[in-house]
């Protein structure tokens, strides 16, 4: 019974066969987006060529830019609680966090440049 088609075949479990994630943890190494979103944990990203100064900007500006999105999707989510168009306060804390989390990690990844930089600047040749 180590199997997942095992679990899912328990006869007091017969509404499992049906969810699709239940379903794909048959198959591991598989993953399936899922309708409507896009993360990368999800999804395979093109390697972006961070070997030249161009790669590595471009990786930047896509944080930044994921970061700016992810702030708009809390502010939307805010919002619409606000005007009682969902009462979902799960979806709103999981907007929020997003947002928050991808913010830190920017801030970070900014912080670390800076120190770099700094150093690099106080190289004597």
């Amino acid at each position: 019974m180590s199997k997942v088609s095992d679990i899912i075949a328990l006869p007091g479990l017969n509404g499992l066969s049906s969810l699709s994630s239940a379903t794909s943890l048959q198959s591991p190494g598989k993953l399936k987006t899922l309708d409507g979103f896009k993360d990368s944990i999800l999804t395979k990203e093109e390697k972006a060529d961070t070997s030249t100064f161009d790669g590595l900007l471009q990786s930047a500006m896509n944080m930044i830019k994921e970061t700016n999105d992810y702030s708009n999707e809390a502010a939307e989510a805010e919002l619409a609680y606000a005007m009682g168009i969902t009462e979902n306060t799960h979806d709103l804390q999981v907007a929020q966090m997003k947002a928050n989390i991808s913010l830190q990690y920017t801030v970070a990844v900014r912080n670390a440049v800076i120190e770099a930089y700094k150093e690099i600047m106080q190289l004597q040749f």
